[in-house]
Protein backbone atom coordinates (compact mmCIF):
# COMPACT_ATOMS: atom_id res chain seq x y z
CA UNK A 1 0.00 0.00 0.00
CA UNK A 2 1.67 2.70 -1.24
CA UNK A 3 1.96 6.40 -0.41
CA UNK A 4 4.55 8.01 -2.40
CA UNK A 5 2.69 9.18 -5.35
CA UNK A 6 -0.57 9.84 -6.21
CA UNK A 7 -1.77 10.39 -9.88
CA UNK A 8 -4.69 12.38 -9.43
CA UNK A 9 -4.29 13.90 -5.55
CA UNK A 10 -7.17 16.60 -6.34
CA UNK A 11 -9.64 13.40 -5.33
CA UNK A 12 -8.31 14.89 -1.32
CA UNK A 13 -10.99 17.34 -1.67
CA UNK A 14 -13.29 14.63 -0.71
CA UNK A 15 -11.69 14.54 2.73
CA UNK A 16 -13.58 17.44 3.60
CA UNK A 17 -16.81 15.77 3.10
CA UNK A 18 -15.32 13.14 4.67
CA UNK A 19 -14.73 15.23 7.72
CA UNK A 20 -17.40 16.87 7.56
CA UNK A 21 -19.72 13.33 8.06
CA UNK A 22 -17.55 12.77 11.31
CA UNK A 23 -18.43 16.12 12.88
CA UNK A 24 -22.24 16.05 11.73
CA UNK A 25 -22.21 12.85 13.38
CA UNK A 26 -20.51 13.78 16.81
CA UNK A 27 -23.21 17.12 16.74
CA UNK A 28 -26.06 14.55 15.87
CA UNK A 29 -24.90 12.42 18.78
CA UNK A 30 -24.57 15.47 21.15
CA UNK A 31 -28.31 17.31 19.92
CA UNK A 32 -29.88 13.78 20.87
CA UNK A 33 -28.38 13.69 24.52
CA UNK A 34 -29.68 17.02 24.91
CA UNK A 35 -33.19 16.42 23.76
CA UNK A 36 -33.11 13.10 26.10
CA UNK A 37 -32.28 14.99 29.05
CA UNK A 38 -34.65 17.79 28.21
CA UNK A 39 -38.22 15.95 28.28
CA UNK A 40 -37.21 12.78 30.01
CA UNK A 41 -37.70 11.93 33.60
CA UNK A 42 -33.99 10.95 35.06
CA UNK A 43 -34.98 8.19 37.97
CA UNK A 44 -38.01 6.78 35.90
CA UNK A 45 -35.38 6.86 32.60
CA UNK A 46 -32.66 5.18 34.54
CA UNK A 47 -35.30 2.40 35.81
CA UNK A 48 -36.89 1.71 32.17
CA UNK A 49 -34.19 1.88 29.85
CA UNK A 50 -31.86 -0.70 28.52
CA UNK A 51 -27.97 -0.51 29.69
CA UNK A 52 -26.60 1.74 27.66
CA UNK A 53 -23.47 0.00 25.27
CA UNK A 54 -21.03 3.06 25.88
CA UNK A 55 -18.49 3.73 23.32
CA UNK A 56 -19.05 0.53 21.93
CA UNK A 57 -22.31 1.96 19.49
CA UNK A 58 -19.91 4.42 17.71
CA UNK A 59 -17.85 1.66 16.33
CA UNK A 60 -20.19 1.27 13.40
CA UNK A 61 -19.53 5.46 12.46
CA UNK A 62 -15.96 4.84 12.82
CA UNK A 63 -15.54 2.28 10.77
CA UNK A 64 -17.76 3.86 7.97
CA UNK A 65 -15.40 7.06 8.72
CA UNK A 66 -12.66 4.91 7.96
CA UNK A 67 -13.58 3.34 5.13
CA UNK A 68 -14.44 6.92 3.49
CA UNK A 69 -11.02 8.16 3.85
CA UNK A 70 -9.48 5.01 2.80
CA UNK A 71 -11.38 5.34 -0.04
CA UNK A 72 -10.64 8.61 -0.98
CA UNK A 73 -7.17 7.59 -0.88
CA UNK A 74 -7.72 4.95 -3.61
CA UNK A 75 -9.85 7.41 -5.94
CA UNK A 76 -6.43 9.66 -5.98
CA UNK A 77 -4.84 7.12 -7.82
CA UNK A 78 -1.37 6.00 -5.51
CA UNK A 79 1.27 4.80 -7.55
CA UNK A 80 3.85 2.65 -6.66
CA UNK A 81 7.55 1.55 -8.34
CA UNK A 82 6.87 -1.40 -10.17
CA UNK A 83 8.74 -3.91 -12.27
CA UNK A 84 6.93 -4.04 -15.76
CA UNK A 85 7.74 -5.81 -18.65
CA UNK A 86 9.16 -3.84 -21.52
CA UNK A 87 7.10 -3.41 -24.86
CA UNK A 88 9.83 -1.99 -26.69
CA UNK A 89 13.89 -2.64 -26.21
CA UNK A 90 16.16 -4.44 -29.16
CA UNK A 91 18.95 -6.78 -27.84
CA UNK A 92 21.67 -7.98 -30.41
CA UNK A 93 23.55 -11.39 -28.65
CA UNK A 94 26.57 -11.46 -29.95
CA UNK A 95 28.76 -14.94 -29.14
CA UNK A 96 32.28 -15.61 -30.10
CA UNK A 97 31.85 -19.24 -31.99
CA UNK A 98 36.29 -19.27 -32.66
CA UNK A 99 38.21 -22.40 -32.01
CA UNK A 100 38.79 -21.69 -28.41
CA UNK A 101 34.90 -22.26 -27.92
CA UNK A 102 36.03 -26.51 -28.09
CA UNK A 103 37.78 -26.05 -25.00
CA UNK A 104 36.37 -28.42 -21.95
CA UNK A 105 37.51 -26.38 -18.95
CA UNK A 106 34.11 -25.88 -18.79
CA UNK A 107 32.12 -28.81 -19.38
CA UNK A 108 31.18 -30.32 -21.60
CA UNK A 109 33.13 -27.41 -23.69
CA UNK A 110 32.44 -23.92 -23.73
CA UNK A 111 30.50 -23.84 -27.09
CA UNK A 112 28.10 -26.07 -25.35
CA UNK A 113 27.81 -24.48 -22.13
CA UNK A 114 27.02 -21.23 -23.85
CA UNK A 115 24.41 -22.49 -26.15
CA UNK A 116 22.97 -23.91 -22.89
CA UNK A 117 22.53 -19.89 -21.50
CA UNK A 118 22.35 -18.23 -24.41
CA UNK A 119 19.03 -20.23 -24.88
CA UNK A 120 17.78 -19.76 -21.80
CA UNK A 121 17.94 -16.00 -21.93
CA UNK A 122 16.20 -16.02 -25.57
CA UNK A 123 13.40 -18.17 -23.96
CA UNK A 124 13.14 -16.70 -20.94
CA UNK A 125 13.47 -13.10 -22.65
CA UNK A 126 10.69 -10.79 -22.04
CA UNK A 127 8.17 -11.08 -24.67
CA UNK A 128 8.10 -7.39 -26.02
CA UNK A 129 11.80 -7.24 -26.87
CA UNK A 130 13.03 -8.32 -30.07
CA UNK A 131 16.56 -10.25 -29.95
CA UNK A 132 18.99 -10.92 -32.69
CA UNK A 133 21.74 -13.28 -32.78
CA UNK A 134 25.09 -12.89 -34.55
CA UNK A 135 28.17 -15.12 -34.31
CA UNK A 136 31.70 -14.13 -34.81
CA UNK A 137 35.29 -15.87 -35.21
CA UNK A 138 37.62 -14.28 -38.30
CA UNK A 139 34.50 -12.58 -39.40
CA UNK A 140 30.68 -11.95 -38.01
CA UNK A 141 27.43 -13.37 -39.46
CA UNK A 142 23.81 -12.18 -38.67
CA UNK A 143 22.29 -15.73 -38.15
CA UNK A 144 18.40 -14.03 -36.68
CA UNK A 145 17.55 -9.97 -37.53
CA UNK A 146 15.72 -8.75 -34.50
CA UNK A 147 12.54 -10.43 -33.86
CA UNK A 148 10.25 -11.48 -30.62
CA UNK A 149 9.92 -14.91 -32.56
CA UNK A 150 11.95 -16.55 -30.02
CA UNK A 151 11.64 -19.77 -31.90
CA UNK A 152 14.69 -18.64 -34.94
CA UNK A 153 16.78 -17.17 -32.50
CA UNK A 154 16.88 -20.95 -30.45
CA UNK A 155 17.37 -23.00 -33.25
CA UNK A 156 20.14 -20.55 -34.80
CA UNK A 157 21.94 -20.74 -31.19
CA UNK A 158 21.67 -24.61 -31.47
CA UNK A 159 23.31 -24.68 -34.86
CA UNK A 160 26.07 -22.32 -33.89
CA UNK A 161 29.58 -23.58 -35.88
CA UNK A 162 33.20 -23.01 -34.70
CA UNK A 163 35.59 -21.12 -36.93
CA UNK A 164 39.14 -19.95 -36.77
CA UNK A 165 40.33 -16.64 -35.48
CA UNK A 166 38.71 -13.83 -33.34
CA UNK A 167 36.99 -10.71 -34.92
CA UNK A 168 35.38 -9.12 -32.17
CA UNK A 169 34.93 -5.55 -33.53
CA UNK A 170 33.39 -7.07 -36.47
CA UNK A 171 30.82 -8.34 -34.52
CA UNK A 172 30.14 -5.55 -32.86
CA UNK A 173 29.86 -3.21 -35.96
CA UNK A 174 27.37 -6.04 -37.39
CA UNK A 175 25.18 -5.51 -34.12
CA UNK A 176 25.10 -1.84 -34.42
CA UNK A 177 24.25 -2.17 -38.35
CA UNK A 178 21.20 -4.75 -37.62
CA UNK A 179 20.29 -2.26 -34.90
CA UNK A 180 20.03 0.81 -36.94
CA UNK A 181 18.40 -0.89 -39.85
CA UNK A 182 16.00 -2.47 -37.55
CA UNK A 183 15.31 1.31 -35.76
CA UNK A 184 14.65 2.74 -38.75
CA UNK A 185 11.28 0.52 -39.35
CA UNK A 186 10.18 0.52 -36.36
CA UNK A 187 11.02 4.00 -34.88
CA UNK A 188 8.20 6.30 -34.76
CA UNK A 189 7.10 9.45 -32.78
CA UNK A 190 8.80 7.98 -29.99
CA UNK A 191 12.29 7.42 -31.66
CA UNK A 192 14.05 4.18 -31.77
CA UNK A 193 13.56 1.62 -29.15
CA UNK A 194 16.57 1.51 -27.08
CA UNK A 195 19.14 -1.12 -27.92
CA UNK A 196 21.91 -3.17 -26.10
CA UNK A 197 23.89 -5.73 -27.12
CA UNK A 198 24.90 -8.50 -25.31
CA UNK A 199 28.72 -9.55 -25.93
CA UNK A 200 30.11 -13.22 -25.14
CA UNK A 201 33.59 -14.35 -25.94
CA UNK A 202 36.47 -15.94 -24.33
CA UNK A 203 39.44 -14.78 -26.36
CA UNK A 204 41.61 -12.08 -27.48
CA UNK A 205 40.60 -10.71 -30.55
CA UNK A 206 43.18 -11.58 -33.45
CA UNK A 207 41.82 -9.78 -36.67
CA UNK A 208 43.10 -7.17 -36.65
CA UNK A 209 45.73 -7.65 -33.45
CA UNK A 210 45.08 -3.59 -32.96
CA UNK A 211 41.76 -3.10 -30.63
CA UNK A 212 41.85 0.50 -31.99
CA UNK A 213 42.01 -0.41 -35.55
CA UNK A 214 39.32 0.94 -37.44
CA UNK A 215 37.66 -2.72 -37.26
CA UNK A 216 38.87 -3.10 -33.68
CA UNK A 217 36.92 -3.98 -30.35
CA UNK A 218 38.16 -0.63 -28.85
CA UNK A 219 37.00 1.49 -32.23
CA UNK A 220 33.62 -0.54 -32.28
CA UNK A 221 32.53 -0.04 -28.87
CA UNK A 222 33.44 3.60 -29.37
CA UNK A 223 31.05 3.50 -31.82
CA UNK A 224 28.37 2.04 -29.52
CA UNK A 225 28.91 4.82 -27.27
CA UNK A 226 27.84 7.21 -30.45
CA UNK A 227 25.11 5.26 -30.50
CA UNK A 228 23.67 5.27 -27.26
CA UNK A 229 24.20 1.50 -27.33
CA UNK A 230 26.13 0.09 -24.48
CA UNK A 231 27.74 -3.38 -24.84
CA UNK A 232 27.34 -6.04 -21.98
CA UNK A 233 30.20 -7.79 -22.09
CA UNK A 234 30.96 -11.39 -20.77
CA UNK A 235 34.18 -12.66 -20.09
CA UNK A 236 33.27 -16.79 -20.35
CA UNK A 237 36.10 -19.10 -19.60
CA UNK A 238 39.26 -20.22 -17.06
CA UNK A 239 42.44 -18.77 -17.56
CA UNK A 240 43.80 -22.84 -17.89
CA UNK A 241 42.02 -23.85 -20.70
CA UNK A 242 43.27 -25.15 -23.67
CA UNK A 243 42.66 -26.82 -27.92
CA UNK A 244 44.38 -29.01 -29.86
CA UNK A 245 45.19 -26.57 -33.15
CA UNK A 246 46.54 -29.00 -35.92
CA UNK A 247 47.19 -31.52 -33.24
CA UNK A 248 49.35 -29.39 -31.09
CA UNK A 249 47.52 -27.88 -27.83
CA UNK A 250 47.22 -24.52 -27.28
CA UNK A 251 46.93 -21.96 -24.13
CA UNK A 252 43.66 -20.24 -24.62
CA UNK A 253 42.89 -18.20 -21.37
CA UNK A 254 40.27 -15.67 -21.24
CA UNK A 255 40.97 -11.83 -21.89
CA UNK A 256 39.14 -9.98 -18.80
CA UNK A 257 40.94 -6.90 -19.90
CA UNK A 258 40.00 -6.28 -23.29
CA UNK A 259 36.32 -6.91 -22.60
CA UNK A 260 36.22 -4.76 -19.80
CA UNK A 261 37.52 -2.08 -21.27
CA UNK A 262 34.70 -2.48 -24.27
CA UNK A 263 32.22 -2.23 -21.78
CA UNK A 264 33.66 0.55 -20.13
CA UNK A 265 34.31 2.66 -23.35
CA UNK A 266 30.61 1.60 -24.49
CA UNK A 267 29.14 2.47 -21.47
CA UNK A 268 27.93 -0.75 -20.83
CA UNK A 269 28.64 -3.28 -17.86
CA UNK A 270 31.46 -6.42 -17.50
CA UNK A 271 30.79 -9.81 -16.27
CA UNK A 272 33.12 -12.53 -15.37
CA UNK A 273 31.74 -16.00 -16.14
CA UNK A 274 33.92 -18.86 -14.86
CA UNK A 275 31.70 -21.70 -15.16
CA UNK A 276 29.01 -22.64 -16.47
CA UNK A 277 26.58 -22.00 -13.12
CA UNK A 278 28.19 -18.39 -13.29
CA UNK A 279 27.09 -17.95 -17.11
CA UNK A 280 23.68 -18.65 -16.52
CA UNK A 281 23.58 -16.36 -13.48
CA UNK A 282 24.98 -13.74 -15.63
CA UNK A 283 22.40 -14.43 -18.54
CA UNK A 284 19.77 -14.39 -15.93
CA UNK A 285 20.35 -10.65 -14.52
CA UNK A 286 20.56 -9.54 -17.96
CA UNK A 287 17.14 -10.39 -18.40
CA UNK A 288 16.12 -8.80 -15.97
CA UNK A 289 17.42 -5.40 -16.64
CA UNK A 290 16.74 -5.43 -19.78
CA UNK A 291 13.38 -7.00 -20.05
CA UNK A 292 11.65 -5.64 -17.60
CA UNK A 293 11.96 -1.70 -16.28
CA UNK A 294 10.82 -0.20 -13.08
CA UNK A 295 7.97 2.26 -13.40
CA UNK A 296 5.36 4.25 -11.21
CA UNK A 297 2.07 2.01 -11.78
CA UNK A 298 -1.41 2.11 -10.26
CA UNK A 299 -1.09 0.83 -6.83
CA UNK A 300 -4.80 2.02 -6.07
CA UNK A 301 -6.22 -2.00 -5.75
CA UNK A 302 -5.10 -2.38 -1.87
CA UNK A 303 -6.68 1.02 -0.72
CA UNK A 304 -10.48 -0.12 -2.78
CA UNK A 305 -10.71 -3.56 -1.36
CA UNK A 306 -9.74 -2.35 2.61
CA UNK A 307 -11.83 0.19 2.19
CA UNK A 308 -14.44 -1.88 0.82
CA UNK A 309 -14.47 -4.26 3.07
CA UNK A 310 -13.84 -2.03 6.57
CA UNK A 311 -17.35 -0.35 4.90
CA UNK A 312 -19.04 -3.73 4.72
CA UNK A 313 -17.64 -4.66 8.59
CA UNK A 314 -19.27 -0.99 9.55
CA UNK A 315 -22.53 -1.59 8.07
CA UNK A 316 -22.98 -5.11 9.53
CA UNK A 317 -21.79 -3.94 13.02
CA UNK A 318 -24.31 -1.08 12.84
CA UNK A 319 -26.74 -3.77 11.90
CA UNK A 320 -25.68 -5.98 14.97
CA UNK A 321 -25.60 -3.11 17.98
CA UNK A 322 -28.45 -0.89 16.51
CA UNK A 323 -30.86 -3.71 14.15
CA UNK A 324 -30.21 0.36 11.41
CA UNK A 325 -27.49 1.23 9.16
CA UNK A 326 -26.07 4.44 10.73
Amino acid sequence: MSLTGFASPWWFLLLLAVAAVAVGYVLSQRARRKRTMRFANLELLEKVAPKSQGWVRHVPAILIVLSLLVLTVALAGPTAEQKVPRNRATVMLVIDTSLSMEATDVAPTRLKAAQESARSFAQNMTPGVNLGLISFAGTATVLVAPTTDRGGVVKAIDNLKLAQSTATGEGIFAALQSIESFSAIVGGAEGPPPARIVLMSDGKQTVPDDLYAPRGGYTAAQAAKQAQVPISSISFGTTHGSVDIDGKPQDVKVDDESLEEIARLSGGDFYKAASADELKRVYDDLGEQIGYELKDADASKPWVIIGTLVLMIGAAASLFLGQRLP
